[in-house]
């Protein structure tokens, strides 16, 4: 899923593209993808995009006349672009595509669960209702962050991925950062010291600048295609048997529904390796049971 680092970039290569440019067409592929009827997709046709934001995991086009698109590409959808006249990428994953004069930009989403989805609003209430209200931690104070962090008790992994807590941060960063602060993700909230929840600040502050750079230098000027949550630099996430870069002992993970959840049991949980049985009857509520529940999806 593109979390803050991927969203920021994926923005830093829409601004010059779109913004200021009129949306001259756009066709809709998938009957699942538009969650809104008023107003129609059409009458954004004609209509010059202002902005490009971000808001949480979702991507938000402010065009003239106080309306808006919001997108959100869940765990598989993505954003392709290509310059006019080229082929289209995308086949049967192609949702939609939109039409300026620079280019077109493809939305596609793998897989056949169908979660990614576009809402077309007019005024800005009406974009703050699909605000989760997460907090952007990189401007944060220590106080605010632990504030947050303990307005309820729950496992470190739910409280950090959860939209309405935190803004950006999603099942692969949270295993950065927590690998990072070398705290357990299954440590809950209410039970952190001081000099742990410092710890966890500074590591989420510094886990989410260095990836956006990473991926920034990346991409460069080009348009990001290989947006992915499973990157060989990633020091746990996605990386279970493999030797933690710090300790080289083998990476660990506890698997919940469709849920992994990456960690070194010699960094993080002093030696003892979570069981998923285990965990299982341990998380039961405070461990989402789907996708939605992790994105608290409209």
């Amino acid at each position: 899923m593109p979390e803050l680092p991927d969203i920021t970039v994926y923005l830093e290569a829409l601004e010059p593209r779109v913004v200021q440019q009129p949306l001259q067409a756009v066709t809709v592929r998938s009957p699942f993808l538009v969650r809104s009827y008023d107003p129609p997709l059409d009458s954004f046709v004609d209509g010059v995009v202002l902005g490009v934001s971000r808001m949480g995991k979702r991507i938000v086009f402010e065009f003239d006349g106080d309306r808006f698109l919001i997108f959100h590409l869940m765990i598989a959808g993505r954003f392709r672009w290509r310059d006019l006249g080229a082929t289209l990428p995308g086949g049967k994953n192609r949702l939609a595509t939109f039409q300026f004069p620079t280019g077109v930009l493809i939305m596609t989403e793998a897989g056949t669960k169908k979660r990614a989805s576009l809402y077309a609003v007019v005024g800005s209430a009406a974009v703050d209702e699909h605000n989760p209200g997460g907090l952007e931690v990189s401007g944060a104070s220590l106080d605010q962050f632990r504030e947050r962090l303990t307005s309820a008790n729950h496992t470190l992994k739910r409280s950090l991925t959860s939209p309405k807590l935190f803004s950006g941060i999603g099942n692969a960063y949270s295993d950065e950062l927590l690998h990072r602060a070398k705290i357990s993700p299954i440590k809950l909230t209410q039970k952190l010291s001081d000099e742990e929840i410092r710890r966890l600040y500074d590591a989420t502050r510094t886990t989410m600048a260095e990836w956006t750079q990473r991926l920034r230098d990346d991409v460069g000027d080009r348009f990001p295609e290989k947006v992915t949550a499973f990157r060989p630099e990633m020091a746990v996430h996605g990386k279970f048997k493999e030797p933690c870069p710090v300790c080289g002992s083998p990476v660990q993970r506890i698997v919940y529904s469709s849920n992994e959840t990456n960690y070194c049991a010699t960094c993080q949980t002093n030696g003892v390796v979570l069981k998923d049985r285990a965990m299982s009857r341990l998380l039961k509520d405070d461990w989402p049971r789907s996708i939605e529940d992790w994105e608290g999806h409209r």
